[in-house]
């Protein structure tokens, strides 16, 4: 009998096997749970789908262990429906089913119905783990619960205090991400202190939320104390210093560091490192990282020859970026889009442009905001005027993306570089929106070039109304115009006006490569 019952089990334990039609009916329970198990615990878990009619074939009554395996089975393998209806026939809804059909609602971006379930919990007989809190972290935190987040880090957290759960480092991981995600860093930092086992993926969240508030300080303390460190903490830091021009060089510094300790770099770390050098426009080191690259299967990511692109468009190499894009055996619009506005930004509007209508006329790819705006820029550095206005007017009929402020402003600087003030100041007036500062400084800049005072003065008084104290520049921009037109009168005025109001221009600063690394270099600064 009992050599019986295990051939049964190897029988139902075979993947791609069904059920033996003449013994459905001596199919046991012990039998039908340990090849669910099995389907579980394998990399197909879908393949056990086939169990379940068969199982109701025999005349088997599920029982509570079969029932939970099931649903287990159903969410692993995606089959949210199938695991709901099994969860809805549960004679007895225990804690470990709702954690089960709450995880897979979350993980699968159904937040609504995680929270409807966590609420219909709440009013049972069943009381929420440390796991069932977890969960409701992640999933107000997802991105997908919308709005309106009927539970937040705090309350969680409150609820978690009360219940006297006990935490675990799935619980307070959670707690932490949930508390960075949503700016709380100081709050994450306590829940993170607490922490007897501060595991690196709690370090990297802390890294991620100091970065993102600019407190480098913060984070480095936070890496330093991380005792067990990954690839993925090491990408945080990395990413944090390649954000700004002035942290850039601490980025390539860890890129080394890691490296050094037998870190593979992944495709997050040669995005944010490339992204690094084009800040610096350092491409003699994005030349060896393409160089290290080429030696991998990233080299032909779409994300990485992209980003290869960029660098070298910022570092003023267009050939070397047209290189890579031509070699790419994929593009998408990021790709389309800065290949067209690395030409533009290089003082090459008619490549730009070309690849441009290239992109339009295959019509493999829709070009999205950038692509227009880099499009728009290499007309008007260009002067074709006809061909942005068309290009602008299709953004809306044709793509039906309705045009924002930055292609406001670009078509602004377009008829005034072109030297139609008139119509520019006329677009101005007829925008549906009120213009901002860029619309306004657009007009600035080009009643400068063609020396028209007067209209420069309405365009800046308006800039002020807008902007305020945040554009220096305006001053400048305005106070040149006049001094451009001899008006030095009116020049010392706006200077003492400058002064009076506290605003001074900012120092200009250029990155340049020496012995020593890196260095950041000001107007009149010895080398």
């Amino acid at each position: 009998m009992r050599y019986g019952i295990l051939s049964k089990i190897r029988v139902l334990d075979q993947p791609n096997t069904n059920f033996p039609l003449t013994e459905v009916s001596s199919v046991t329970e012990f039998s039908v749970a340990s090849a669910l198990q099995n389907y579980i615990n394998s990399d197909h878990p879908s393949h056990g789908r086939k169990i379940h009619p068969l199982i109701l074939k025999a005349g088997i009554k599920p029982n509570v262990n079969i029932s939970i395996k099931l649903l287990i089975m159903y969410v692993k393998s995606s089959c949210l429906s199938d695991a709901r209806q099994v969860f809805d026939e549960l004679p007895r809804r225990t804690l470990s089913a709702y954690n089960y059909m709450i995880s897979g609602y979350t993980k699968h971006g159904f937040v609504d119905k995680s929270f409807d379930l966590v609420r219909e919990l709440c009013l049972s007989n069943e009381k929420p783990d440390g796991y069932t809190f977890s969960m409701i972290l992640k999933g107000s935190t997802s991105g997908n619960a919308g709005s309106r987040l009927p539970f937040t880090g705090r309350e969680v957290h409150a609820q978690i205090l009360k219940s006297n759960v006990e935490g675990d480092d799935v619980l307070y991981t959670a707690l932490v991400d949930s508390y960075v995600k949503s700016g709380r860093v100081e709050y994450a930092r306590r829940v993170f202190d607490l922490m007897l086992d501060q595991n690196v993926i709690c370090s990297t969240s802390m890294i991620t939320g100091y970065m993102n508030q600019g407190r480098l300080e913060d984070a480095e303390d936070v890496f330093h104390k991380t005792v067990e460190k990954d690839v993925v903490v090491y990408n945080a830091m990395i990413e944090g210093y390649s954000k700004s021009v002035e942290t850039a060089k601490k980025a390539i510094h860890i890129f080394i560091d890691m490296q050094s300790l037998n870190f593979r770099p992944t495709i997050s770390t040669f995005a944010s490192i490339i992204g690094a050098c084009s800040l610096l426009s350092a491409f003699e080191i994005g030349q060896q990282i393409q160089g290290q690259l080429m030696k991998t299967e990233l080299f032909t990511d779409i994300k990485i020859g992209s980003a290869l692109i960029d660098m070298y468009s910022k570092c003023g190499r267009t050939d070397d970026a047209r290189s890579i894009f031509d070699s790419m055996p994929r593009k998408n619009v990021y790709s389309w889009t800065s290949m067209i506005d690395g030409y533009g930004k290089n003082g090459c509007p008619n490549e730009s442009l070309e690849l441009f209508d290239r992109m339009i006329s295959e019509r493999h790819t829709k070009p999205n905001y950038v692509t227009f705006l880099g499009a728009l820029s290499a007309c008007a550095h260009a002067g074709l005027v006809a061909k942005g206005r068309k290009i602008f007017e299709c953004m809306d009929r044709v793509y039906s993306m309705k045009p924002r402020m930055e292609h406001y402003a670009c078509m602004v600087d377009l008829l005034g570089r072109a030297g139609s003030l008139n119509q520019a100041l006329q677009f101005v007036m007829q925008m549906s929106e009120r213009p901002n500062s860029d619309v306004w400084a657009a007009l600035l800049s080009s009643c400068r070039l063609h020396g028209d005072v007067e209209l420069a003065k309405i365009a800046a008084n308006e800039l002020f109304k807008v902007s305020g104290e945040s554009r220096p520049g305006a001053y400048v921009a305005l106070s040149n115009a006049l001094a451009d037109a001899g008006k030095w009168d009116s020049v010392s005025q706006l200077r003492e006006l400058m002064k009076a109001r506290g605003i001074s221009k900012g120092t200009g600063l250029t990155w340049i490569g020496t012995d020593a690394g890196l260095e950041a270099f000001h107007a009149g600064q010895s080398l």
